[in-house]
């Protein structure tokens, strides 16, 4: 809080806090001021650079109503309160830091009277880093899962089928070729070792006499 000597009549002094740093892209700025003159309207405006080119946003007020009005290229509304003027902004960005001055004008009845120039404060907005996001599949992570166990389950299954089947089959080769062992066999033909086929019989009865 600053705090602003006596003045004579008709005269205003400006008093801001000499930084302010912005985190979040929200930020309120306080315009404490003096002023022991008659006036009754007022206006308060917001200048940016260290030349206060940019007239940045803006209130007027008096007695019965106060309006607030922005520059296009800032988020910023400007409120009244007693011997200050509060100027909130909201959404800033980082190429917004600069130093910003108060004015406060009174304009009615005369004399005009306006303030002096502050020294201003430094309206630091930090860059906000950027957060890089995983792209999402488009099947839902317990899909994928539920598939994938299902598919594993299937081929376990026909695995085991498989190896039951060739199990068997071979057990059945097996059985069919003790089959075809135990089937008799017709010996050999064995032919008489005595006399040859050929030879004729002999008979007996030529000896008899």
């Amino acid at each position: 809080l600053a705090f602003l000597p006596s003045l004579p009549e008709n005269k205003i002094l400006v008093a801001q806090r000499p930084l302010l740093m912005v985190a979040n892209k929200t930020a309120t700025l306080v315009c404490n001021y003096t002023y022991n003159g008659t006036g009754t309207e007022f206006r308060a405006s917001l200048h940016k650079g260290t030349d206060s080119a940019v007239e940045v946003c803006f209130i007027s007020w008096n007695t019965t109503k106060m309006s607030s009005t922005s520059n296009k290229e800032f988020n910023c509304q400007g409120a009244y309160d007693k011997e200050k003027v509060i100027f909130n902004f909201w959404n800033m960005s980082a190429n917004q830091t600069d130093i910003y001055f108060c004015k406060i004008e009174a304009l009615y009845p005369p004399p005009y009277v306006y303030s002096e120039k502050s020294n201003g404060t430094v309206i630091h907005v930090k860059e906000t880093p950027i957060q890089t996001q995983e792209p999402h599949s488009a099947i839902p992570l317990w899909i994928m899962a539920t598939v994938t166990g299902v598919l594993a389950f299937y081929s376990m299954l026909i695995t085991a089928v498989s190896i039951n089947y060739w199990q068997k089959s071979k057990k059945n080769m097996y059985h069919q070729s003790d089959y075809m062992n135990m089937t008799p066999r017709h010996p050999p033909y064995h032919k008489n070792k005595g006399y040859p086929s050929y030879a004729p019989t002999r008979d007996y009865t030529a000896y008899r006499s």
